[in-house]
């Protein structure tokens, strides 16, 4: 084949592609070219004779508007997502610690040093000055926190963004960087409805759970985080699950903790003590008996917290101990 045939063959499939991106010019019926679009872009048609030439045509543009280059720029979608969980949100290049190509084969350990070197720059280049290595220190504390706790990735999203407002209102300084990342944490299961109590949050965190409740309290306020009171009856179905109790005693302790509630018991006490009683009722109730030494192993708390909600439910429920 000729090379002035190569180009004459390439030049046609460059002028066929024109045309199809440019889609229909000229009406197939009276083979007019006065072809116009129809207000809402899904019809294009003849003017001259009326005939409907194409139709349901797919709009390619994005579904909205935008009259200059900031507010496209706004409104575009496209890029790789953004993540309050990391301290540049993940906008920043990572090299992987795998040591593989593309291919998922060894690299040579001359490449390997050179990989090394790599990391090791990149890593400091991400964070230019005291208050960023201090965000990412602390929101690496809040993802290891996390996962030991298993909470889902929102809650993680959500405390990441108290510790970013608490850093920009200032709320930091006098107090460990630990104990602001515990305590946002500790805000962002109650917010999201998580149940964890401040001893489950205190076990995996390196701070005293007095610190935690203070500096929790104290970030509360200062952000004005509305925080509804916690329900018992979330507690239920990981405590029973625990200690291998039916769904039968799974509901009688929601309905002591319901009807107890509706007396006013609930005022003023520990959530998860409350919980834990009222699981210890119902196994009595239903023949699953477990000890209080059991259930306030898993609950947390302490035997004579169970005794004491343990009374005040069956008094208020008309049960005879």
């Amino acid at each position: 084949m000729t090379r002035s045939t190569r180009q004459r063959e390439r030049q046609a499939e460059a002028e066929q592609t024109e045309d199809e991106s440019e889609g229909v010019r000229e009406c197939p019926e009276c083979e007019s070219d006065n072809l116009v679009k129809s207000s809402d872009r899904a019809e294009l048609v003849c003017e001259d004779c009326g005939l409907v030439v194409e139709e349901e045509q797919i709009d390619p543009g994005p579904e909205w508007r935008a009259f200059n280059h900031q507010e496209r720029q706004e409104k575009s979608r496209v890029g790789a997502p953004t993540t309050q969980t990391m301290h540049d949100k993940g906008l920043t290049t990572t090299i992987d610690w795998k040591d593989k190509d593309a291919y998922g084969r060894s690299i040579s350990s001359k490449k390997r040093s050179q990989m090394h070197r790599l990391r090791k720059w990149q890593e400091r280049i991400r964070t230019k000055d005291a208050g960023e290595r201090n965000l990412q220190f602390a929101l690496s504390e809040i993802d290891r926190m996390a996962s030991a706790l298993g909470v889902p990735r929102s809650v993680r999203e959500v405390a990441s963004v108290i510790y970013r407002r608490a850093l920009k209102e200032d709320l930091i300084r006098g107090r460990s960087i630990e104990g602001v990342a515990t305590s946002a944490l500790y805000a962002a299961c109650r917010k999201e409805g998580i149940p964890r109590s401040l001893e489950e949050i205190s076990e995996v965190s390196r701070v005293e759970r007095k610190e935690i409740g203070r500096t929790y309290r104290y970030i509360s306020q200062e952000l004005g985080l509305e925080m509804k009171p916690v329900d018992p009856k979330k507690y239920v179905p990981r405590f029973c699950s625990e200690l291998e109790l039916s769904e039968e005693v799974q509901t009688k302790a929601n309905e002591i903790i319901e009807t107890t509630a509706e007396e006013g018991l609930l005022s003023g006490k520990s959530p998860t003590g409350y919980a834990a009683a009222a699981i210890y009722a119902a196994s009595l109730l239903c023949n699953e008996k477990k000890t209080q030494r059991e259930v306030a192993d898993v609950a947390q708390v302490t035997e004579v917290t169970i005794r004491n909600r343990y009374q005040e439910q069956i008094e208020a429920m008309g049960i005879h101990s």
